[in-house]
């Protein structure tokens, strides 16, 4: 069921907002106008739907009293039904809308997809994956930015770092980190025998400067000429970028761009966004330790998801999903995995938070 009380108690904040911001004091100070206009456009969806609750309520109420009456009993009887469906999906609404919101989802995004096991077959399987998000990120009309960009010598991708923005980016990507398997036929493979790759995708928040604060004597840079492969549109100039952030040992190269500046600013973006990632890994270690979900604590240690070339077939391991579509999914048609995704780790919130009992169920497939 739903909190009531506490339903009613946002109500009442809601009121009084609408009321505060129609004082002309509130009106001439920009900041708290501002800060309580967005109170209460964040408030405005769960007061609404609550109201249409509890008309639901009272409606469901009057029918089933109208029962007892004879002229009045067919027709509350078809209504009935109707009425306790709509009722059940508020609930459900409701629900969704009390979780806790985490405050990275609204933020741009910086993906990191870089080859793993399967050398030049991993490398053209990460360069498949990047333009699948491309293409994911061009239909939700989100605008791309390449940070780094290191081709192999047969044109795959042994790592490549950009920058997405547009809204509800790391909402939308947030569980595509980790191990992606491709089981197929290599180009390179002369007897037509099917081979599996990995390759590994992180997905960062980008990190606010009020998130991280790195201090510059923590920071060496060195400066060298940018290279790409196989002697292709090499820029001979002295304008890649390293950055080394002595405390972790952590390296960050970019060389994409032909000046130095750009490279140092987009190398400090990158770092940044890691740091600010190593520090909430830190906080959900502590805070949930012994979870089990790969949905939940975004383990990478272990492969979430695998495409199968030759059975045209896509398996998300952790909620045991199976599509039999890669074709469209390798395309850039991740919706039906991002939702199915989303939907999982809802339910598994709404079970933590004690609203619903059991925990959520597989969708079901093959975890090959």
């Amino acid at each position: 069921m739903l909190p009531v009380e506490k339903l009613e108690q946002l109500g009442r904040r809601y009121r009084q907002l609408d009321d505060m911001l129609c004082q002309p004091h509130i009106l001439a100070d920009r900041n708290q106008l501002q800060k309580l206009t967005k109170e209460r456009t964040e408030l405005e969806p769960l007061v609404l739907a609550f109201g249409r609750f509890s008309d639901l309520e009272k409606k469901i109420r009057e029918d089933e009293e109208a029962l007892a009456d004879p002229e009045l009993r067919e027709l509350v009887q078809e209504e009935l039904p109707v009425l306790h469906g709509e009722r059940e999906s508020l609930i459900q609404t409701i629900q969704l809308m009390l979780l806790p919101s985490d405050p990275n989802d609204a933020k741009n995004t910086i993906l990191e997809i870089r080859s793993g096991e399967g050398g030049e077959e991993a490398a053209l399987f990460a360069s498949d994956l990047f333009r699948m998000y491309m293409r994911y990120a061009e239909t939700r009309g989100w605008s791309r930015e390449v940070l780094s960009l290191s081709e192999s010598a047969t044109g795959g991708y042994k790592e490549c770092i950009v920058l997405i923005v547009g809204k509800d980016v790391y909402s939308s990507l947030r569980f595509e980190g980790g191990v992606h398997r491709v089981q197929r036929v290599p180009q390179t493979e002369t007897q037509g025998r099917i081979h599996t790759s990995t390759a590994t995708v992180a997905v960062l928040p980008e990190a606010d400067d009020v998130d991280i604060t790195i201090d510059d004597k923590d920071l060496e840079f060195s400066i060298a000429a940018s290279g790409g492969p196989g002697g292709q549109g090499v820029n001979t100039t002295n304008s890649a970028v390293q950055v080394h952030h002595k405390p972790t040992g952590m390296i960050v190269k970019c060389q994409d761009e032909r000046s130095q500046l750009k490279n140092k600013a987009k190398a400090l973006k990158v770092l940044r966004s890691r740091l600010l990632e190593i520090e909430q890994s830190k906080r959900d270690a502590a805070e949930a330790a012994e979870r089990k979900s790969m949905v939940s604590t975004g383990e990478r240690s272990q492969k979430i998801r695998t495409y199968n070339f030759p059975q045209n077939r896509v398996t998300d391991h952790r909620i045991k999903l199976t599509i039999n579509k890669l074709d469209r999914v390798i395309a850039g048609d991740l919706d039906e995995i991002v939702t199915q995704l989303r939907s999982f780790r809802q339910a598994e919130l709404l079970h933590e938070a004690g609203v619903v009992q059991d925990r959520p169920a597989f969708v079901g497939g093959d975890d090959d």
